[in-house]
């Protein structure tokens, strides 16, 4: 039986950092004359309520690149749980980056008073809610903001006033779902729309190889980030990992791993069977993270958070895909190359495989990604 061969998957509609901006017909749904938000006033302050996955933090800064361009003074405010919300530091477009600090399931109903009560005098005339859930959508109502967007749903007809209809097979992908947030109801989405960007702070990436005692390497450096938050099915096998870091490591490059504490016991595992490569697993900061990705030419990653976030600061992302849908939240920056197998049980989307076998990230083979790996 022959060799599967991954499907070679085009990122859909993702405008390279360094290209030139999408022609201004591309962005006629956000003139003035077309944007009920602007029927009456030019917004000035927004207060962005943004999501707790890392990964849907990076998307969302594509709404607030669409957004500078329509309004390019206008001030944009992030609230987010404390995970994510360190991404909005490293947004142009970002003002202020506030963290929401409840727990996961946690409705947090004093907390969430407190927190409308002070916000009131911040004058916002706007606020765009891009969690779906209820309790997302309490701040902007109780902080009396005039305008409230988001997609309706969980019974938050009263909580907001500017509410959106959500048709998931015209809006597949993640980030078009929150750029249309940004869009009058009837309007079309944009055709073209720009890739993610992180800004990275030199200082701080000095500060970072300074207190881990690491220089920036003088071989071709691969990143590695094995890690995913969703659950074990989204993970390529740790064996597979090994192998692609010692085939690497053999051809010159060098290697660092990337992950989250959570993604320390994986990382020390690829490390104690790679000895050069090193492990930054559960060792850095998310903001490290980002500036550190910088350094890296290219990344491999499970589909991630850290996915999205070498992509926004220039790595070129290799991304595996199994289990997830790749139309919902591909990478979405200049030369991203996600991988899958065509298997007819991919993607289900579960957190753990329900046949057992994992073959959508088995069969995912090392020399699959090596050969997206150019010879140093």
């Amino acid at each position: 039986m022959g060799e599967r061969w991954p499907v070679l998957e085009n990122v859909p509609s993702a405008h390279d950092v360094g290209d030139a901006e999408p022609p201004y017909h591309e962005h006629e749904a956000f003139v003035s004359h077309n944007t009920r938000v602007a029927h009456s006033y030019d917004p000035a302050r927004l207060l962005l309520i943004g999501p707790a996955w890392v990964g849907d933090m990076v998307m969302a800064q594509v709404l607030l690149q669409v957004l500078r361009r329509r309004w390019p003074r206008l001030q944009v405010d992030v609230l987010a749980p404390p995970a994510s919300v360190p991404l909005a530091e490293r947004m142009l477009e970002v003002r202020r980056a506030m963290p929401l600090s409840i727990d996961h399931g946690q409705l947090g109903l004093r907390l969430r008073r407190q927190v409308a009560k002070d916000l009131q005098g911040q004058d916002y005339d706007w606020s765009i809610c891009l969690p779906n859930s209820f309790k997302s959508a309490l701040i902007p109502y109780w902080a009396r903001i005039p305008t409230r967007t988001g997609f309706r749903g969980e019974g938050r007809r009263l909580l907001l006033n500017d509410p959106h209809g959500l048709d998931k097979r015209k809006l597949v992908r993640t980030v078009d779902r929150f750029v249309a947030l940004g869009l009058p109801p009837r309007l079309p989405q944009p055709t073209q729309l720009p890739a993610p960007r992180l800004q990275v702070s030199q200082a701080a990436l000095a500060a970072a190889l300074q207190r881990l005692g690491i220089d920036v390497p003088q071989r071709p450096l691969v990143a590695l980030a094995p890690g995913a938050e969703y659950g074990p099915a989204k993970r390529w096998p740790v064996h597979h990992w090994i192998t692609l870091a010692q085939s690497l490591v053999q051809r010159g490059h060098a290697i660092w791993l990337f992950g989250s504490p959570k993604d320390a016991e994986i990382t020390q595992a690829i490390a104690a069977a790679v000895p050069e490569a090193l492990d930054l697993g559960g060792q850095t900061s998310l903001l490290e993270a980002v500036d550190l990705l910088s350094l890296a030419p290219i990344t491999v990653s499970n589909d991630s958070g850290l996915m999205h976030v070498a992509g926004a600061v220039g790595s070129r992302v290799i991304a595996l895909f199994g289990p997830t849908p790749l139309r919902m939240t591909p990478p979405l920056s200049a030369g991203a190359q996600p991988l899958r197998l065509e298997i007819s049980c991919s993607p289900c989307g579960k957190r753990e495989c329900p046949l057992k076998h994992h073959r959508c990230m088995e069969d995912l083979s090392p020399e699959h990604i090596i050969r997206q790996i150019p010879q140093t």
